[in-house]
């Protein structure tokens, strides 16, 4: 994003300085005659609605499914708990506990791995945790439950995982750069040299829109990792009522992990 800004910035300063030392060599109207500001506002009107249409459709696009597949996962680590409930006491003990660490694995590891466009392997070791804890109740009505809410988790997780990698190649991302630059410097040439303040100004704000514009794309494009961002809210949540259904029944020192979902050392 830095770059993004720096390019755009040194793109306005060459269409200011060509305008200024080479402009006079290449036109021999008066000085003062040059694109008005509403020739400006006209053609570059068109690439900003395009490239606004193009973040829409990003952030309905990697944004909203992102946001849903987290939702998701939460709703069924939630299943997985409610579903618990159903359970003998020793495996329901066993799954509580095992949702509450993977509810903190994917909260504190994961996510911030994702920012990254990466995961982590600290989830993996509570669901393959929970799986084991299935088949201790193979054959009984809870069985069914518990591993169609874990299916659902385990889908949801991997489009999770899959929205948090970019999904703009990088050389669509260049081309749009490189546009933003040919614009602003042809522009920049375009000015008249003297009595231009207005249209300096409207040009300033023009790069900054187009510049803003594209630093949207590529925050929305990484839903996790951006200004704009989706936060672990549903998963806390769940993790919170994961806790309190585990410490009904158990002590906090019984859960096999530490804060952060990582396993105790025994």
């Amino acid at each position: 994003m830095v770059l993004i800004i720096v390019v755009a910035v040194l793109a306005l300063l060459a269409g200011l300085a060509a305008n200024r030392y080479l402009r006079p060599r290449l036109m021999s109207e008066d000085d003062d005659t040059g694109m008005a500001v509403k020739d400006l506002v006209g053609p570059l009107l068109t690439l900003t609605v395009l490239l606004l249409a193009f973040v829409l459709v990003t952030a309905n696009g990697s944004y909203g499914k992102a946001e849903v597949a987290s939702r998701g996962e939460a709703r069924a680590v939630d299943q997985l708990v409610e579903s618990a409930e159903y359970a003998p006491d020793a495996q329901r003990g066993k799954i509580q506990a095992d949702a509450v660490c993977y509810a903190r694995a994917v909260r504190e590891r994961e996510w911030s791995a994702m920012a990254d466009g990466k995961g982590s392997s600290a989830p993996s070791v509570w669901s393959t945790d929970l799986r084991r804890v299935f088949r201790e109740v193979e054959g009984k009505p809870v069985f069914g439950m518990l591993v169609s809410a874990d299916h659902k988790r385990s889908d949801e997780r991997e489009e999770r995982l899959t929205q948090a990698t970019a999904s703009i190649p990088g050389v669509i991302l260049w081309f749009l750069l490189a546009t933003l630059v040919i614009t602003v410097a042809a522009l920049g040439v375009c000015l008249p040299r003297r009595n231009n303040r207005g249209q300096i100004i409207t040009l300033t704000v023009i790069t900054a829109l187009l510049t803003s514009t594209l630093c949207i794309i590529r925050d929305v494009d990484r839903p996790f990792g951006g200004i704009i961002d989706v936060e672990p809210t549903a998963m806390t949540e769940v993790q919170r009522q994961a806790t309190r259904d585990f410490l009904a029944h158990h002590k906090a020192a019984e859960l096999p992990c530490d804060d952060k979902g990582d396993r105790r050392s025994s």
